[in-house]
């Protein structure tokens, strides 16, 4: 897998060729708790960076999953619908949201690297 990229909000994003994978981070799963439910975006929407595109509802709160980037969902993580608990269990890994296709490949350069959202997140606590 390619290295991740992240947001200010959470979000990971993995890159290959022209589409990037997104889910949310091992903090931010951390920070929601147990999940019991995902609302993905519709496959063929577009959205621009930093738009809601899904929801994550947990036992302690619900939080939007933005777009980290411009484009247009090409694939949704269906196994969330049966498997919500898949974002808690493998955030990064099989607890993905969705892959979008990069309208934009520059708003990339605006996203963290993994030394700069480590930062970032030891800045919250």
């Amino acid at each position: 897998m390619a290295a991740l990229k992240y947001t200010d909000q959470h979000e990971w994003v993995a890159v290959e060729g022209d589409v990037a994978t997104v889910g949310i981070t091992d903090y931010a799963q951390g920070q929601l708790g147990d999940v019991v439910f995902v609302e993905l975006p519709d496959e063929g929407k577009s959205f621009a960076m930093g738009d809601q595109a899904a929801v994550v509802e947990s036992v302690k709160a619900a939080a939007e999953v933005y777009a980290p980037i411009s484009g247009k969902i090409v694939e949704i993580n269906e196994a969330l619908n049966d498997k919500p608990e898949l974002v808690n269990e493998d955030s990064t890994g099989d607890g993905w949201f969705f892959k979008i296709e990069i309208d934009d490949e520059s708003e990339l350069d605006s996203l963290m690297d993994a030394k700069e959202y480590k930062e970032f997140v030891k800045g919250l606590e």
